[in-house]
């Protein structure tokens, strides 16, 4: 560093620290006295923090400060706060019946609330976020219901399912009618023109898909095709469909059959959830 020649800057008057490069020479400016001063106050607040706050690992802990207390403790004793008023909401949804949870406001929003969340968690995957479902899995926001768009009725598909595992779940069986030898390809093709006709009256039903019809399907989907719900049979004379409005899909569903699957949520899910669900279905426009 000896080697080094200090001058004064001819413009600012200031040291130079000897270094230079390309003709540029670097100033020895000082630091401002406020930054200075500022850096020490720095210094002396971190010293003394360390006492006031969590710093220090020790051998089997660590320091936690003269307060003993950190945002974690109380982040902690809010959330147990917020838990706690939550079981005493959760523990009447449990045990009261979902009309008079309904009629209690406080009550309807809390589940409300709950429901949504539970939907797209658990139900959104099949159904769609907004309900709408997809083919093969049915619209929540029409008024069309295989089992019934009641309270009760949805509470009890939540719970129990459709062809699922539980004792109680929801079952019907719609033949396979070509694959069984129940029905002649040609008797389908007449049988699926009579059902189309249900819909659309542009549509001209043979006589024999008439009989067929009352023979074979009006047992499950009733005399007038608008279906039953006690055997989860649906409605023929709308143009709502679970699966597809096309000819060859429709004869393929008469021929095959289709038998899809909803699982068992209860067990799966706590019974405040089911009901705040049932409640949450029921209010996007479709609840009976």
């Amino acid at each position: 560093m000896s080697d080094l020649k200090k001058e004064i800057d001819d413009v600012s008057g200031v040291d130079t620290t000897g270094h230079e490069w390309d003709g540029i020479k670097e100033l020895n400016t000082p630091m401002p006295r406020w930054w200075v001063y500022t850096f020490i106050v720095c210094c002396i607040w971190a010293f003394v923090y360390q006492f006031f706050y969590p710093s220090w690992p020790l051998i089997s802990d660590y320091y936690k400060g003269y307060f003993a207390e950190t945002n974690r403790d109380r982040l902690n004793d809010e959330l147990g706060n917020v838990a706690q008023q939550r079981s005493v909401t959760l523990d009447k949804i449990r045990t009261m019946d979902l009309e008079d949870i309904r009629r209690d406001n406080a009550l309807n929003t809390f589940a409300l609330a709950g429901g949504k969340a539970a939907f797209g968690d658990n139900c959104a995957p099949c159904h769609g976020t907004g309900a709408a479902g997809f083919t093969g899995y049915p619209n929540l926001n029409d008024d069309d219901w295989l089992w019934g768009g009641t309270l009760e009725d949805i509470y009890t598909t939540i719970s129990y399912g459709i062809r699922s595992t539980h004792e109680e779940t929801r079952v019907n069986d719609m033949p396979a009618f070509l694959k069984d030898e129940l029905l002649t390809k040609a008797e389908i093709e007449d049988v699926v023109t009579y059902a189309q006709s249900l819909s659309d009256r542009s549509i001209k039903a043979t006589e024999s898909g008439r009989v067929l019809f009352a023979d074979n399907c009006a047992l499950c989907h009733g005399e007038d095709g608008k279906g039953l719900r006690e055997f989860g049979a649906p409605n023929l004379t709308d143009a709502i469909t679970l699966y597809v409005t096309d000819r060859d899909s429709m004869i393929d569903i008469v021929s095959n059959s289709r038998k899809g699957v909803m699982p068992t949520w209860s067990g799966r899910l706590d019974e405040a959830t089911i009901k705040s669900l049932a409640i949450y279905i029921h209010s996007l426009g479709g609840g009976e």
